[in-house]
């Protein structure tokens, strides 16, 4: 007997894919090898490829399989270790999720009425996802911090109790799906399970909707969480607040808030990972002699010696003076880019002095301005002249 494939290598997705993704990967493998579309020669090599998909995608369409693979390998989901009832035994409920109504295009019109085979009973369906921006400063992301956030959230609706019915009624069985919430397309030996189109899934119609929730059961109210900042998240990072998404249809799990982090742009600093850039401003006596200056950091104030005739865009590194991200042992640095002023409004005096000092500047020639030598040379070679 030949060894099976890895579930993994048979979608094409890798080990951490999402639901989404693995549905996706199903999909298009399906389309591809499915035996309508493939006959003659490669007839046989396509359904063997298509059923191969189809139990790869059962197995990592559900939670607790895709944990017993991932933890086991096959062993984890074989039908012979776990007794009767294995992936062959469980139909096509998985299937028809992935597929909903694509299968219209090859079948046909889908045949409605009877029960709905495989897992029987009303479609369960996971919530969606939410997705809340929070904004926060630079010293709130080093530091971590908690916050409250106002999402939606919903309640059962108190005038008709959950029902979805005006109150002095109720909901009738869907006459199409007989309240099984799916409906069955089949062409040949090949049967299909999809959503109820008329009650979508929930096995019931409401004649008489609640004029307060409009027959969903429910109302859309807001409520507060807590939340906890991690220290060094950065921007664009999320954090998955688990089970605060939307509610699940029929019973199903609620989906998942995930909160995106948005840094504000900062009167200092800018950051680049975990390091920091800083630029310092320096007059131009204090560049021309050295010295020692301040330089700010987001513990507070630190000292550093800049050596006499430091230049414009001199780089002075901080070690450890930047940010500990969230996925790190160690904090960035702080990187300081002089910004070396020129003097503005003078005074007489003052421009007398600059004016004396510039002549006495000139007699000492190129060694008192490094760049002029290498800047005429460029010019020369720009122009092409004797400069």
């Amino acid at each position: 007997m030949a060894t099976k494939r890895d579930y993994y290598e048979v979608l094409g997705v890798p080990k951490n894919a999402t639901e989404e993704e693995v549905k996706k990967a199903y999909r298009k493998l399906a389309m591809k090898y499915h035996p309508d579309r493939n006959q003659g020669d490669n007839g046989k090599d396509a359904e063997a490829r298509f059923k191969e998909a189809k139990e790869a995608y059962e197995m990592l369409s559900d939670a607790e399989k895709r944990a017993a693979y991932d933890q086991f390998g096959h062993a984890g989901v074989d039908p012979n270790m776990r007794g009767a009832g294995g992936p062959g035994a469980e139909g096509f409920g998985g299937f028809a999720e992935a597929f909903g109504d694509i299968f219209g295009d090859i079948f046909g019109q889908a045949q409605r009425g009877g029960a709905a085979g495989g897992r029987g009973g009303r479609q369960v369906y996971r919530g969606g996802d939410l997705s809340y921006a929070m904004e926060i400063s630079l010293e709130e992301a080093a530091k971590g911090k908690d916050a409250q956030i106002r999402i939606p959230s919903w309640d059962e609706c108190e005038t008709c109790h959950g029902s979805g019915a005006k109150v002095g009624t109720q909901a009738k069985t869907c006459s199409t799906c007989h309240g099984q919430g799916v409906v069955q397309m089949r062409q040949g030996f090949f049967s299909v399970q999809q959503t109820c189109p008329h009650c979508r899934g929930t096995g019931k119609i409401i004649p008489e909707p609640c004029q307060t929730c409009h027959g969903q059961g429910k109302v859309k109210r807001q409520k507060t969480l807590e939340v906890r900042i991690p220290a060094g998240i950065d921007d664009g990072m999320r954090i998955r607040s688990a089970g605060n998404g939307e509610p699940g249809t029929n019973g199903g799990p609620p989906g998942d808030l995930f909160i995106e982090i948005r840094l504000k742009k900062h009167s200092l600093f800018e950051r680049d990972g975990d390091d920091l850039h800083v630029v310092v401003p320096v007059g131009i006596a204090r560049a021309a002699l050295g010295g020692e200056i301040e330089v700010p950091t987001l513990d507070g104030k630190a000292a550093i010696d800049i050596p006499e005739g430091t230049q414009a865009g001199k780089q002075f590194r901080l070690r450890g003076k930047g940010i500990k991200g969230v996925r790190s042992s160690v904090p960035g640095d702080l990187y300081c880019h002089i910004a070396v002023e020129t003097p503005v409004k003078l005074t007489e005096h003052q421009r007398k002095l600059l004016k004396e000092l510039d002549e006495s500047l000139k007699k000492g020639g190129n060694k008192h301005s490094p760049s002029d030598e290498t800047w005429a040379e460029k010019l020369k070679g720009f122009f092409n002249t004797g400069f």
